[in-house]
């Protein structure tokens, strides 16, 4: 008796605790911000990517990580597109662990960035492809397939979604937060305005002035900057992407038409006899 009166119990949760969360995902606060690498023909913006490299090397990385990221990946031309020099002298910038010296050197071009698990935060090189900010209605995916995936506008909202309260639960301070599903974290805001002072760039391609450093536009750009560390090579799947589209469309035209060729005499043989 007890057994048949506990599993209906258990229906019952497994369909509303459901229920329940996807109400809380729902409440969550995630912006949606018009990233310039969004759309099938979207690319990043070099300017970007340096600023958004800036936040996460002056504020990100003295907890998290980017340990699946080479440096020389911060040359690439549809990337930050630093120059070597530049690449050479961030790398060097990082000790990494080298096995054939059995201790610790300074970083080059080929190494990847050092894993940073000091402070127990997570490494943020595929973060942005982990997280969802979309979610279609009744799972069915629309959102992502308009607006992607959105794990570039969870890093922005949650950077931004401080409410400002604060709470202590054994001992620890936790932070309110929006967009976190648990709506407490331990991670203090780590942004505030005028955090970091952009660099002025673009040496013969016309005057680039940087904007100014405020907490949203940072949030903006380094959340750019983690959406291309986890698909460094998106702009080159785009365009090979494309390329196949247009060569399969060539190719079924062929093939119609070579259709056409080969079954016309069994379709129309007295146009064959004429």
């Amino acid at each position: 008796m007890m057994a048949k009166r506990f599993i209906p119990a258990l229906l019952a949760a497994a369909l509303i605790l459901p229920g329940a969360a996807g109400a809380a995902e729902d409440d969550l606060y995630i912006e949606d911000v018009a990233f310039s690498f969004e759309g099938p023909f979207g690319t990043f913006d070099k300017y970007q990517l340096q600023r958004g490299f800036q936040v996460f090397n002056e504020v990100c990385a003295a907890c998290h990580g980017l340990k699946y990221l080479s440096f020389r990946e911060l040359g690439s031309k549809t990337g930050p597109a630093f120059p070597p020099e530049q690449v050479k002298a961030i790398a060097a910038n990082y000790e990494v662990w080298d096995p054939e010296l059995g201790e610790t050197r300074p970083g080059k071009p080929s190494d990847k960035f050092p894993a940073n698990t000091s402070a127990g935060a997570p490494d943020l090189t595929l973060m942005a492809k982990a997280r969802a900010g979309f979610r279609g209605p009744m799972g069915l995916g629309i959102n992502q397939l308009l607006f992607g995936m959105g794990g570039a506008e969870y890093i922005y909202s949650f950077l931004t979604g401080y409410t400002g309260e604060e709470e202590e639960q054994a001992g620890q301070t936790l932070y309110e937060n929006r967009a976190f599903a648990a709506r407490l974290t331990l991670m203090p805001p780590p942004l505030e305005d005028g955090a970091v002072e952009y660099g002025v760039y673009g040496e013969g391609e016309g005057d680039y002035v940087p904007p100014e450093p405020t907490v949203e536009q940072m949030a903006e750009d380094v959340a750019a900057f983690l959406m291309w560390a986890a698909e460094p090579k998106m702009v080159e799947r785009k365009k090979a992407g494309f390329r196949n589209i247009i060569y399969l469309i060539a190719l079924a035209v062929l093939l119609y038409f070579t259709n056409r060729t080969i079954w016309a005499p069994v379709k129309h043989p007295e146009e064959e006899k004429a």
